[in-house]
């Protein structure tokens, strides 16, 4: 697929940008411009859409009205900050937005973005005004969290009461979040909330061009492939390090406090953490790199350009000044001095535990859970051939490995929210469990087919199998479960999964931008001083270039996995997954691949369901599921949010007293201390579906038996 996907980019013809913007940006006073580096960008990836992505589309006036579309919605989706007249003037741009992408022209969505941030930054200081206003909490007023099914806001008046609400609204919660209220409680809420406001005015004015960029290249790939994304390079830095699981730096998590870049938490077996000369709320107001690098300054700065100065290649030095948690801004800083390395996100890997169930013939069996949140591989660590790279297949053998010696009767595999990842991953994960035989078939934008095998001889669990998966469960999940399902491998319990069946290669700009246009670009200094190390110079783009299909034929697409068990779910296809979004390809089936099945699980499963819905009708849990759906789609519907002091803290002592009584309920059922009031929640650590999931497990066993 990558050779094919590079031979296609070098036959693009590449043209340098020169047409002139239809949109002065001046106008709007201390609006952003796209940088010319945007622009050539835009016109690159405007090509590969139209020539090289799998749908191929033209970018005419019907993408032209989806583009804008996008980018209103993205800006705006709750109609609180655009006035009627901003969106008139916009229609203009309604019809050809599309069409300047092609020109690398981005004037017009700038000047979209620029007038939103003007709006942004009005409510917002209005909002501030706002909060040393005298409030009235016994008027029968309603504050509208989203207006999204209104009108836009006909004029400034009707906006300011949206914002007075808001306000009241805003108030109101901290009022009712105060255990104890004195004299000065009035004074400290209004300070926290002005606070707030100050807090999200300064990071509004922080926007750059990066920033605009980066969301109007989302409003138009979005137009084309719900999937398909251009990544300016820190956004392109984070992704890769994701699907890796790992990141090179000092191993802390950063947040901003106070205009000042603050640790937020210490990342165990890293360098801060091995140091131990750090601490949690410790403030970072300089940044030096190497032994003799001169400090930068970095109070005030938004967190990215200042992550970007701290992180860096493993083995290299970073110096930084530090006032210490609980020190004033005055105080004398220390100087730190740390050795990047390489950081593995444990919290975000594979892992396990074994839960001990009663089945229906008494026995007490042990099922071990193995826990997935995402399909990872460190690619670069592969690339350079190190031994112990880290990915998922090498996880979860180690985990079988650990379960075996530990005596289980069964594997659970939660896929539960595992949005995708790498797909060789999910094939090798699933040669875990299937004596080498075809995972998944990949259609091209050539319409040529592969057949992606695991080539692995022998499985790590031959045992009886589960696999969870819910309306989360995206991309890899699905070709796993899909593969586990076809070879009647185990049995697929929870709902259908997402729906994502395309196949999407990540390209690096540079290898798209003709040399020309790079010496353009150097030329006029145009590269952002704030690309993170080891960032894509011009970001990368992640591009539809296939299809999934699974052994037996059938695409994921849409579909995705429908469970062998079924379990209700809040998130309905329609407003959640691949059929929710417009742009998404369709479904359709090609021929089947050759592949043995382990076994039938027809009958079994069966059972197993019926076995499911008789325990499920005494189930206390299950009751609490079936209502918090219809609670979910009642709120999805609900508009309004009463600011009378005593109906809100009816509302609010009615949910507590509900959320009290069930979580009591469940308690009791387990035997455990009850929540009494006034105390804080007890901690659930039970999870019902883990739990279900599991008994359903014990039934598969008693029944392969049989």
């Amino acid at each position: 697929m990558f050779k094919k996907l590079i031979f296609t980019l070098f036959v693009i013809s590449i043209v340098s940008c020169g047409s002139k913007p239809r949109v002065n940006l001046t106008e709007v006073e201390g609006g952003l411009k796209p940088s010319a580096q945007h622009e050539v960008i835009a016109k690159e990836v405007a090509g590969l859409l139209e020539s090289t992505s799998y749908k191929k589309v033209q970018l005419n006036d019907s993408i032209s009205k989806i583009v804008f579309d996008n980018l209103i919605k993205t800006l705006d989706q709750g109609k609180n900050y655009l006035l009627q007249s901003d969106i008139d003037e916009f229609q203009q741009y309604r019809n050809t937005i599309a069409h300047d992408f092609r020109n690398g022209d981005l004037s017009a969505p700038f000047h979209i973005f620029n007038v939103y941030s003007k709006r942004y930054l009005e409510r917002m200081q209005y909002a501030l005004k706002q909060v040393d206003v005298k409030q009235d909490f016994t008027l029968d007023e309603y504050f509208l969290p989203s207006r999204e099914k209104l009108g836009w806001f006909k004029n400034t008046a009707e906006a300011d009461t949206q914002w007075k609400h808001r306000v009241k609204y805003d108030l109101l919660n901290l009022e009712m979040t105060t255990a104890t209220k004195t004299d000065s409680t009035e004074t400290k809420q209004r300070e926290t909330l002005r606070k707030r406001y100050n807090n999200l005015i300064s990071q509004g004015k922080k926007t750059n061009s990066n920033d605009a960029f980066q969301l109007i290249m989302t409003a138009l790939t979005d137009a084309v492939d719900p999937h398909t994304s251009y990544f300016n390079p820190s956004f392109a830095q984070a992704f890769n390090e994701g699907m890796a699981n790992t990141f090179e730096g000092i191993g802390a998590r950063l947040t901003i406090d106070n205009e000042m870049v603050t640790i937020s938490e210490i990342i165990p077996g890293g360098p801060i953490f091995k140091d131990k000369s750090l601490a949690i709320d410790d403030k970072i107001v300089g940044v030096a790199q190497g032994k003799d690098g001169e400090f930068e300054d970095i109070i005030g700065w938004r967190l990215d350009a200042a992550v970007a100065k701290i992180k860096g290649p493993a083995g290299t030095l970073v110096r930084l000044k530090i006032i210490p948690a609980g020190q004033p801004i005055g105080a004398h800083p220390k100087i730190v001095s740390l050795t990047r390395e390489r950081i593995v996100v444990a919290e975000e890997s594979a892992k396990k535990e074994i839960l001990n169930v009663k089945g229906v013939d008494g026995k007490t069996y042990r099922v071990g859970v193995i826990n997935i949140p995402k399909f990872y591989m460190d690619f670069e660590a592969y690339r350079k051939r190190d031994p112990n790279y880290k990915s998922t297949t090498r996880d979860v053998r180690l985990l079988l490995d650990t379960l075996k010696q530990e005596k289980v009767d069964a594997v659970l595999i939660d896929l539960r929210f595992n949005g995708g990842g790498s797909l060789p991953e999910a094939i090798d994960l699933t040669g875990l469990f299937i004596d080498k035989g075809p995972v998944v078939q990949v259609r091209d934008v050539r319409n040529s087919i592969d057949v992606e095998e695991d080539r692995n001889a022998g499985v790590s669990w031959d045992g009886p199998l589960g696999v969870m998966i819910n309306r989360f469960s995206a991309s890899a999940s699905e070709i796993f479960a899909g593969a586990i399902q076809d070879y009647g491998r185990g049995v697929i319990l929870g709902s259908q999964s997402y729906g994502k069946g395309t196949v999407q290669s990540a390209v690096d700009m540079s290898r798209v931008i003709s040399p020309t246009s790079k010496l353009l670009l150097k030329a006029q200094q145009e590269k952002d001083p704030d690309t993170p190390n080891g960032a894509p110079e011009y970001g990368q783009i992640n591009i539809t270039l296939g299809k999934f299909y699974r052994v037996n034929g059938s695409s994921t697409q849409h579909k995705g996995v429908s469970p062998d068990v079924t379990f209700p779910t809040q998130y309905s296809a329609e407003k959640f997954g691949e059929s929710s979004e417009p742009s998404a390809l369709p479904w359709d089936q090609i021929k089947s691949s050759t592949y043995k099945k382990v076994a039938d699980l027809t009958q079994i499963n069966k059972k197993l369901e019926q076995e499911h819905e008789a325990r499920m009708k005494n189930s206390t849990e299950y009751k609490f599921l079936l209502e918090d759906i219809a609670t979910f789609e009642k709120r999805d519907e609900e508009t309004k949010i009463p600011l009378q002091l005593d109906k809100f803290k009816k509302e609010r002592d009615d949910n507590q007293k509900k959320n009290r009584d069930r979580v009591n309920a469940l308690l009791k059922q387990r035997g455990l201390p009850l929540w009494e009031e006034g105390k804080p929640q007890p901690k659930m650590e039970f999870d019902f579906v883990q739990e279900e999931s599991a008994k359903v497990m014990t039934d598969f066993i008693i029944q392969e038996k049989k």
